[in-house]
């Protein structure tokens, strides 16, 4: 049996411009956000609404209130859910396996991000009374049936392991082990179950300030190897020490288990690598702008008009296409919603990463994280409809409500059926990762009273506010052809191409959010993620630049879709 430990304690505008005195004037913009967003000033507000809002619906209340207990009172103990170590997001009810319930099972009362985050807080049959140590309390005797051992066994093998809340302080515990037997050649692993639980508790005057929990198997009477009904005592006991530390750092203990000295090495050398990645990107886009650019940029800055035939007939590349630069784009509402989406999910970001920074995400307080997502999400969308219409209105288009339905729909449609996938998914297994009704009917009603009118508050407002399109050319009536161009020129070569310098910047980063996704981490490294996150920005924008810069010197003037690809 190989050893294994309990889980960690949660634990525009970028843009190529060149001006000059005639109509052979070119700006290529990789960022169409500047005309559309940056002046919507009530983007502060937004912003601190969002923050309002989590902090009202997202805050961690127990039973206890002020978690401030006299002797012999009891401390609230809820029993959280069970599920394989090894795959985090599976996680079933607790009673899911024949534990002793007792006569009435009181649920707890669950938040929107906690029923998101799989949490179904339930009672049980330990009692906790405050500084009231306690010596192998009987919590029940049962009789495990042929069918309740084949659940407790199959349970043990897969790594199970129990999630528990003392007065909100996160316990694990794992179901049994598995322990290879050298005894007896028909029977190759034994499979013992974790019958007895001792706790340890740490307390600063009337507070509990930190849990441990040790188990203790009993392998007379929980040996579950042969399918026969066994009779197993469920028992616990529970020890009260004090300790002088603070009740406000009782979750330090959680967050320590989460930053190592090593990981911090690792995201500084990230760091410094994108860093270096950047300065050479940057001097070689300025060093190509010094040599190339300049003197087309000198040249058309002067007089031309003495021989406008002769340069003319020069022309070649960019300088070619000036009147079909900014042509408008196929598709044009498409194109505008999926600007302002964009633009939705961008702030969407930067507000929940400001949030981290300021300490809204403590380790281990519950659904606050999925709280922050939910309400966030719905606040800013007044962003998407603002920066989609206004945009929309540049572009000559006429039919506005059609364009924010669009609007809204972009993101949430395709989210909304990824969501009922997977949820039906989580329904026929019985997992708890399946949302219930009530979560269901909440995050109807803030789509519906908080989502749906902020979008079409900002599609007003961009409406009313949108101004004409300001190009530096005029737009020729025909459009030139766009010359046949070689395979890597494609969009899907350029795709690549583009993804592969910003990935160079977050993947570090990406490995660290995927093991809090998929994994026991939880990331609480914000001010890093922050600095990453810009990074990324401006390499993203840089690239942008240059690509969009090749792509018009071989005369391909469509550039609007290519660079939202």
């Amino acid at each position: 049996h190989k050893s294994k430990s309990p889980p960690i304690p949660c634990s525009n505008t970028t843009s190529l411009m060149f001006e000059s005195t005639n109509t052979s004037s070119l700006m290529a913009t990789s960022s169409l956000a500047t005309n559309s967003t940056i002046r919507f000033v009530g983007l502060p507000k937004v912003l601190f609404t969002a923050l309002l809002l989590v902090c009202l619906g997202s805050q961690v209340v127990s039973d206890a209130s002020n978690h401030r207990f006299d002797k012999g009172d009891l401390v609230p103990f809820y029993a959280d859910k069970v599920g394989p170590f090894h795959s985090p997001q599976e996680t079933y009810a607790y009673y899911d396996l024949p534990y002793c319930p007792p006569d009435s099972v009181i649920e707890g009362k669950l938040s929107l991000g906690e029923m998101l985050n799989g949490d179904r807080l339930v009672s049980t049959l330990y009692k906790f009374e405050f500084l009231v140590d306690k010596d192998y309390e009987v919590l029940c005797n049962k009789t495990l049936t042929k069918a309740d051992v084949y659940k407790f066994r199959n349970a043990i093998e897969k790594d199970y392991y129990m999630k528990l809340y003392f007065d909100d302080l996160p316990v694990w515990a794992f179901i049994g082990r598995v322990q290879k037997n050298y005894t007896s050649e028909d029977i190759d692993s034994v499979f013992t179950l974790s019958t007895h639980f001792e706790f340890e508790v740490l307390y600063n005057k009337d507070r509990v300030i930190e849990v441990n929990l040790r188990m203790i198997y009993d392998s007379s009477g929980s040996m579950l190897t042969e399918d026969k009904e066994v009779d197993v005592s469920f028992t616990y006991s529970v020890r009260w020490k004090m300790t002088t530390r603070p009740f406000e750092k009782r979750m330090e203990k959680y967050a320590g288990h989460l930053i190592l000295p090593h990981h911090l090495s690792v995201h500084h050398q990230s760091i410094t690598f994108s860093s270096v990645v950047l300065v050479v990107l940057v001097i070689l886009l300025l060093t190509f702008y010094v040599l190339v650019l300049r003197k087309d940029i000198s040249k058309y800055s002067h007089d031309v008009e003495e021989t406008p035939i002769a340069e003319n007939n020069e022309e070649t590349g960019w300088k070619n296409i000036h009147g079909d630069v900014f042509r408008f784009p196929k598709h044009k509402s498409l194109f505008s919603a999926a600007l302002g989406s964009g633009t939705h999910l961008l702030v969407f970001i930067v507000a929940i990463l400001v949030l981290g920074l300021l300490g809204f995400f403590p380790p281990c307080a519950r659904g606050v994280f999925w709280n922050a997502l939910v309400i966030v999400y719905a606040v800013t969308s007044v962003v998407s409809g603002y920066a989609s219409i206004s945009f929309y209105y540049q572009l000559e288009g006429t039919n506005w409500m059609k364009n924010l339905l669009l609007t809204g729909g972009l993101f949430f449609v395709p989210l909304f059926l990824t969501f009922g996938f997977l949820n039906s998914v989580a329904v026929f297994y019985g997992t708890t990762a399946a949302l219930p009704l009530g979560g269901i009917f909440v995050l109807s009603v803030l789509w519906v009273f908080l989502a749906t009118p902020l979008l079409l508050l900002g599609g007003v407002i961009g409406k009313n506010r949108a101004s004409d399109f300001q190009a530096p050319c005029r737009t020729t009536k025909c459009p030139k052809e766009v010359p046949r161009l070689r395979w890597y020129r494609g969009i899907l070569p350029q795709m690549a191409l583009a993804g592969i310098l910003p990935f160079s910047v977050i993947y570090i980063q990406l490995y660290y959010i995927f093991a809090s996704v998929w994994g026991h981490r939880i990331y609480t490294l914000y001010g890093i993620l922050c600095v990453v996150f810009i990074l990324l920005l401006i390499m993203t924008a840089l690239v942008s630049v240059a690509l969009t810069y090749f792509q018009l010197a071989v005369e391909d003037h469509e550039w609007w879709w290519r660079c939202v690809f």
